[in-house]
């Protein structure tokens, strides 16, 4: 992973496989993956082409929201190993050549955390302030109400009573996130230790959930009155991209991420992995932010432009609230079709976004928060699912920016079916949801049963749980995955879908990847190059092109069942170009000379030709 001769960082070029530990598989047969399965399985990642493996939490936590609700930074959940393991595996990864991203999940907590514990016993605690505590509202009949009428992500009010203490703590999730309170410089110092504690164990970078929600509207205004029906209000606008969130991560940058070693902590007895060395120079770490409930770019610049000194990238999430309503970020399980014409003008504009001064993107239509990219962007039926996956697969290693890959995305794995009841969806924005309609409809009809499959309907299109299900490995009991119990249902397709029959298979998802990921790392016009939409308006083919230097990549996408005969526009000469990589294998080099202007491209067929 050297760096790129004329183009900078080695995280640019990186491919990052992102792990769902609980899922990815166990090592010891209680139905939960854990850290000594993700060491078992690190060749298979190396021979796909991987660079950096993106964990997401594996910190003590109650699993509240899936390891997104930490206990403790500091220490390894049980379910999932310990720090012993977390440095073997650190290890495995280092000695094959291989980098390792921790999730940084800062600005909530548990509300099991000691943090949260003090900060709830009293209003003397000096950790009281580390979090967001108001006093209630009256109402005019003298009711106590919340402090303002912020809705949460994923339930009723944002605001949670503690009558201890007689006051509302803030928790932008679920009542078990209590929100961390940035303001507080103590706070503040506390997580660059924490971080630091990751850094000096070995870690190479970090994954920021939600880092633009850290900063919140000073006073903490109601929001405006958007959906009348609800008596809690949507806000993002007042706790999205803050008014000093830049300011923290520009503290974070230069505190933490861009400071210089040694650091005193690596003589720490609580640093015991012998592998450590002691580089002199700066970190050189991967980081990227998420940053929900924003589509304006500009917004998101900041966070990005290496003349700010804050991260890398960041995962926006325009492309992946597509199949939404309006103001998809809100609705996340309701489902609307979406156009190609819609699909590319996001990839257009964040593609061309401040290029001259150094945007960088982090390319991905997969993770753990959205379900299987072959059935939300291809045709998972199947006819058309291998293809439609490896066409997605040449989309995205086309792109500019540092390629994401998401666990099973390599084997074209899918959401599970229809048939599955509501007892499978184990996710707690699933859960809230089911019971807040459930409730709302027994309200409306008087029935205790009313017609909820509508609502399965969109689930099974959209939930999150789609990407959490246990990885398949092979066709044995439970997809190989454990030899207990899974604490997930295995999908039902796993015989015939599952990584033992792909790995050998020169017609297979995950060697369309393997040799897909090669490609683009041979050929740096694909991470680097100037992009071009060849035609926007069409409604069925994807062409671009990407340059660099004396290099250009032409790519064609047909992003629908029926054959095209499509036509290159005649603004430059189409001669030269060499074939290089396809989703069909029989053509003959004479199927395959474009110097005519015209290609024939199949249902979801993708090619890419380099000259």
């Amino acid at each position: 992973m050297s760096d790129s001769t004329s183009n900078g960082a080695w995280w640019k070029s990186a491919v990052v496989y992102q792990i769902y530990p609980i899922s990815f598989f166990d090592s010891n047969g209680d139905g939960i993956g854990d850290l000594n399965g993700i060491h078992t399985k690190l060749d298979y990642l190396k021979d796909l082409g991987v660079d950096v493996l993106w964990l997401s939490p594996i910190y003590r936590s109650p699993l509240a929201d899936m390891g997104y609700d930490i206990s403790d930074y500091r220490d390894i959940d049980p379910r999932y190993g310990t720090l012993a393991d977390w440095d073997n595996l650190l290890k495995g990864v280092h000695d094959r050549g291989m980098k390792l991203m921790m999730d940084l999940v800062v600005n909530h907590t548990s509300d099991e955390h000691e943090w949260f514990v003090q900060s709830k016993s009293s209003k003397e605690n000096p950790k009281r302030d580390w979090y967001i505590w108001r006093p209630p509202k009256y109402d005019d009949a003298g009711q106590r109400q919340p402090p303002n009428n912020w809705r949460s992500v994923f339930q009723g009010s944002a605001w949670d009573y503690d009558e201890n203490t007689d006051e509302y703590y803030l928790h932008l999730y679920v009542s078990k996130q209590p929100d961390l309170n940035w303001e507080n410089p103590d706070m503040r110092q506390a997580v660059w230790d924490l971080m630091q504690f990751w850094i000096d164990r070995g870690c190479d970078g970090f994954r920021m959930d939600v880092i633009n929600l850290i900063s919140k509207v000073d006073g903490h205004p109601d929001a405006p009155i958007t959906d009348p029906d609800q008596e809690y209000q949507l806000a993002s606008t007042l706790f999205a991209n803050g008014p000093r969130v830049h300011e923290y991560v520009k503290a974070m940058n230069k505190e933490v991420l861009s400071s210089k070693f040694p650091f005193p902590s690596l003589q720490s007895p609580t640093c015991t992995n012998s592998s450590i060395s002691l580089p002199s120079t700066e970190h050189n770490l991967i980081t990227v932010g998420e940053t929900p409930f924003t589509h304006d770019a500009s917004q998101l610049a900041a966070y990005v432009l290496p003349a700010n000194r804050e991260l890398n990238m960041v995962f926006h999430f325009e492309l992946m609230d597509l199949d939404s309503p309006l103001g998809g970020e809100h609705k996340p399980l309701t489902h609307r079709d979406w156009k190609l014409s819609e699909f590319r003008e996001v990839l257009d504009r964040w593609q061309n976004f401040r290029r001259e001064e150094g945007f960088w993107n982090a390319i991905f239509i997969e993770n753990h928060d959205h379900s299987r990219s072959v059935s939300r962007f291809g045709n998972d039926s199947d006819k058309w699912r291998a293809l439609s996956a490896k066409m997605l697969a040449l989309l995205e290693i086309t792109l500019g920016g540092t390629q994401y890959v998401y666990q099973g995305q390599e084997l074209g794995l899918k959401n599970f079916p229809r048939s599955w009841g509501i007892e499978e969806y184990k996710d707690v924005a699933s859960q809230n949801h089911w019971k807040q309609v459930l409730e709302k409809r027994r309200e409306e009809t008087g029935r205790e049963d009313p017609d909820m499959s509508d609502v399965l309907d969109g689930y099974q299109r959209k939930a999150r749980d789609h990407a959490r299900v246990p990885m398949q490995w092979d066709a044995r009991s439970n997809a190989g995955f454990t030899t207990g119990t899974p604490w997930m249902r295995v999908n039902d397709d796993y015989q015939e879908w599952n990584a033992a029959a792909q790995v050998d298979d020169d017609s297979s998802v995950y060697r369309f990847w393997k040799t897909a990921l090669k490609t683009r790392k041979a050929n740096e016009v694909l991470i680097y190059g100037d992009f071009v939409d060849l035609e926007p308006d069409h409604g069925q083919v994807f062409a671009s092109t990407r340059s660099l230097g004396n290099a250009t990549a032409l790519v064609l996408l047909n992003f629908k069942e029926t054959d095209i005969q499509y036509t290159l526009g005649s603004q430059q000469d189409w001669r030269g170009f060499g074939f290089a990589l396809g989703n069909y294998h029989h053509y003959s080099a004479a199927v395959l000379d474009i110097a005519g202007g015209t290609v024939s491209l199949k249902g979801f067929e993708g090619r890419l030709y380099i000259r």
